[in-house]
């Protein structure tokens, strides 16, 4: 699986880097083709995945232990919560929470732009695009993965959670390809969301030091981010990824606080209550749009499409990381913590910084279009126009390489582990050539097209995988569900055990 997956990222690369004009022109017409023509299928993907999770948390094997009935967990809850929300949210959070917002609420779907009324159905379309259906669609893919390594004795990798289809053919050529896929997917995920990353911390370098956030800036973010990144992963699991998860999670969590403090601490409560209630109930809207209006269609193409698409692509790695730390937990507990703990957090996050911004807008008309038209400046000018500035914007920049580290060495983790056929422990050489390689992607990015680039990278990249999604959907489904086992059923033949060295 190793050299197909990294003979498709080194041939992306020198196309690029070698016809970069036509590539980006080839990369827009992807984007363009496959947001009206394969919308449809992303919106039934992310609903089955959600539908999924929740027959699952209120069947039966709810109460059945990943690893067996003596399975302890590995990592402790508050450790574990911080590996799964850095790996599945990162430097998204940080890059978009200021902007996306605003731009909901002056291009709003479902209401007229610039209101009191269109800002709580902006935040109501935040929600939906960093919400529930993200975390189902992760805990759908850890739980087939971790269930069938765990339980069942397969190799931790993706082609294992295809097994009540494909059976013993899991081994040959279909389980290669599938492996194939998610590989390819994390790749050009990882890249995505390193590209934007490397474009926060020229922003946050610009504001708070004075120096250009120019190309060359970027690209030379991303090599020394990478660099650390491949630090971590070389230091393995335990002494690199937990420590530095644990980490970025209590400094997000003081920032959190620190802005709540100093914004404007009741509306924020307000905002949260509120339109998280609209979110609720207007869950089957969201949930089902395919955009109607002009303004709804722009908000499906432009922000839905590509949002899920980013998801599908981040889904392999993401859900393979989870059940790589997820060992010892009941399915109840796993589905739980995996999909309500990271939501209803990362909702606060954005009804903090989202009605912070509000506020400074409503005070100062044109800030949302200020902050909207410079996405990766918005955090550290929404930061500037409040009280300890100093601090909140160096933090903010701060998290933002712990989060780009994170997403990194723990992508790299699992790349490097799909490509060793599911094996926990490789040698150094292996996680540094992914971890280069996701840097290289990234880079060959910011020279390609930029954010354009990105959109369409992530787009491609999931959409072979949101049928893979299904697949895993079903086999959940067959497994727990259809077949209904009394008991969970004992580990498959010494052909199919895991491989652990």
């Amino acid at each position: 699986m190793a050299i197909p997956a990294a003979l498709v990222a080194l041939f992306f690369i020198l196309a690029t880097l070698f016809f970069t004009g036509p590539v980006e022109g080839f990369l827009r017409g992807i984007q363009g083709g496959i947001s009206s023509s394969f919308g449809w299928f992303y919106l039934i993907c992310i609903n089955v995945a959600l539908l999924t999770a929740v027959i699952l948390l209120f069947s039966p094997a709810r109460r059945w232990r990943l690893g067996g009935d003596e399975a302890e967990p590995e990592f402790s809850t508050f450790s574990w919560l911080s590996m799964l929300f850095s790996a599945g949210m990162g430097i998204g959070l940080l890059y978009f929470s200021v902007a996306e917002p605003m731009m909901h609420y002056l291009n709003p779907a479902f209401t007229e732009p610039g209101t009191a009324a269109s800002f709580h159905r902006a935040m109501e379309a935040t929600y939906f695009l960093w919400g529930i259906h993200v975390w189902a669609i992760y805990a759908v893919i850890a739980l087939a993965l971790a269930y069938f390594a765990f339980n069942r004795g397969l190799p931790l990798s993706v082609r294992s959670g295809l097994y009540p289809f494909l059976g013993e053919r899991v081994h040959g050529g279909w389980g290669h390809l599938v492996d194939v896929i998610a590989i390819v997917a994390t790749l050009f995920g990882l890249a995505t969301t390193l590209g934007f990353g490397a474009q926060q911390v020229g922003a946050g370098l610009e504001h708070i030091f004075g120096l250009p956030s120019t190309l060359g800036v970027q690209i030379a973010a991303i090599v020394v981010i990478t660099a650390l990144a491949t630090l971590s992963v070389v230091l393995g699991l335990h002494r690199g990824i937990r420590n530095l998860s644990v980490l970025t999670m209590r400094l997000s969590a003081f920032l959190l606080v620190v802005v709540f403090l100093v914004g404007p601490t009741v509306l924020i409560l307000d905002t949260f209550v509120q339109s998280a209630g609209g979110y609720l109930q207007h869950f089957l809207q969201w949930a089902t749009h395919r955009g109607a209006s002009s303004e709804q269609g722009a908000f499906f193409s432009g922000w839905s499409v590509f949002y899920w698409g980013w998801w599908m692509s981040w889904g392999p790695f993401v859900g393979l990381f989870i059940a790589r730390i997820s060992r010892g937990r009941t399915i109840g507990e796993f589905l739980l913590g995996v999909i309500l703990a990271p939501t209803v957090v990362t909702i606060f996050w954005m009804a903090t910084f989202g009605t912070s911004t509000y506020e400074l807008e409503a005070t100062a008309p044109g800030f949302a279009q200020a902050v909207g038209d410079s996405v990766p400046t918005a955090l550290f000018r929404m930061l500037a126009e409040y009280p300890l500035a100093w601090l909140t914007s160096g933090l903010g920049l701060l998290l933002v390489i712990a989060f780009f580290v994170t997403s990194s060495d723990s992508g790299s983790l699992v790349v490097d582990s799909m490509a060793s056929g599911g094996r926990l422990r490789t040698g150094v050489s292996s996680r540094v050539f992914w971890a280069s390689l996701e840097g290289a992607i990234a880079a060959t990015l910011l020279l390609g097209g930029g954010l354009s680039a990105m959109q369409a990278v992530s787009l491609s990249a999931g959409l072979p995988f949101a049928a893979v999604v299904l697949f895993l959907c079903a086999g959940l489904l067959r497994t727990f569900v259809f077949h209904r086992p009394a008991t969970p059923p004992p580990p498959l033949p010494q052909r199919s055990r895991v491989n652990r060295s």
